[in-house]
């Protein structure tokens, strides 16, 4: 009465789907994260902010 540890089919398919939702959300944060280090470095956020607070923007 041995059970054995075998992986089905079906969680070798969900298991790589979910490697690859989780490089495709990684890559997402990057790129956001990349853009907004931009936008502060190049002074973006300080004429962002002063148009809001101006009610311009």
């Amino acid at each position: 009465m041995g059970f054995e540890n075998v992986e089905h089919e079906l969680h070798k398919r969900r298991s790589s789907r979910n490697i690859g939702v989780g490089l495709t959300l990684a890559a997402f944060i990057a790129i956001v994260f990349g853009l907004t280090m931009v936008k502060i470095t190049s002074g973006g956020l300080e004429a962002t902010i002063t148009n809001v607070t101006q009610g311009e923007g």
